[in-house]
């Protein structure tokens, strides 16, 4: 096994690894890396898995792990950086948007269903965490995603709009949107936009809120650090996510599958829950025994990998 350029996990030598790179629509150039079996044939069209990091995660971290894991399996993987963050363009970096993040799961469809060894009929989506609801807002209207996985989604826009477990009330949204709207002045005029504190703290310890320092024992630990991967946005970008709803077309995926990944202790698990009631069939809810949120980046004795190839095996045939 091989490791290089800081990802958090080995190369497997069972697949090859490539970066590469490509623009979306907004013409930023997206940086990925694709994924195939060792022993991959070019000359035949194959299914594709793309594979969206966690909120403020790069694909050197647990995203790579599921897509080198599903190529060992025989699938097309690929994982890429979000606009603005990561190896991926665009200014100012670490900014943040809905709309921008559901089209980066557009782009990674076009790449995959021009490769001439990709079959476009049978292309499938992993979205972890926030990405999992950026890749339900994408399929919602991207038919060509022809079956949807989350692992431990987060709704991202609804947290920002409503507040943890929809808590948040008018007169709290509102203080936000004004201390946003000021914070726009003071970015405007100093030319340099202000980021959000890190959502994995570095330092913490049993006094730490028990969701901060389970980020932090992940991405402010040799467990799971990288760089590029700050746990930090653009102050400003809330006020975007404060006006999208992610699940709005949710229904609109039927009859393509939907199977909602979480973890029996996982504190995101309503996000999971909530979207299942919200969704069309076919769909399920499948919870993963003494798992938490984070614990489904990583730790690949939790991670239900038989069940992900189970289902897109069956819904990419």
């Amino acid at each position: 096994m091989s490791r290089t350029g800081n990802y958090i996990f080995d190369l497997d030598a069972n697949v090859t690894r490539t970066r590469v790179s490509y623009k979306n629509r907004y013409g930023i150039t997206i940086a990925a890396d694709l994924y195939l079996p060792q022993d991959f044939d070019a000359s035949r069209q194959h299914p594709a898995i793309l594979v969206g990091s966690p909120y403020g995660g790069v694909k050197e971290q647990g995203a790579g792990i599921y897509a080198q894991n599903l190529a060992e399996r025989g699938f097309v993987t690929l994982t890429f950086d979000p606009s603005f963050n990561g190896d991926s363009s665009g200014t100012p970096r670490h900014l943040s948007s809905p709309d921008l993040f559901a089209e980066d799961f557009h782009a990674a469809v076009d790449y995959l269903g021009t490769r001439p060894f990709v079959d476009r009929e049978r292309i499938g989506g992993i979205g972890m965490c926030g990405s999992g609801g950026f890749l339900l807002s994408a399929a919602g209207v991207d038919r060509r995603i022809k079956a949807v996985a989350t692992i431990v989604m987060y709704d991202i826009a609804r947290v920002q709009s409503k507040g943890w477990k929809d808590t948040q009330t008018q007169d709290e949204r509102n203080a936000i949107l004004d201390a946003v709207a000021e914070q726009r002045y003071a970015d405007f005029e100093g030319g340099q936009p202000t980021l959000t504190p890190r959502g994995a703290p570095v330092g913490f310890d049993e006094n730490t809120d028990p969701i901060a320092r389970e980020f932090g024992e992940f991405y402010s630990t040799p467990r799971g650090y990288h760089w590029n991967s700050l746990t930090q946005f653009t102050t400003t970008s809330s006020m975007s996510m404060m006006n999208f709803e992610l699940l709005t077309h949710i229904k609109s995926v039927s009859p393509r599958p939907i199977l909602l990944v979480t973890g029996e202790h996982a504190h995101s698990r309503y996000f999971s829950e909530d979207a299942y009631e919200l969704a069309a069939e076919p769909k399920e809810l499948h919870s993963v025994p003494d798992a938490g949120h984070v614990d489904l980046y990583d730790k690949t004795d939790l991670i239900p990998f038989d069940k992900l190839e189970e289902f897109f095996t069956k819904n990419l045939a």
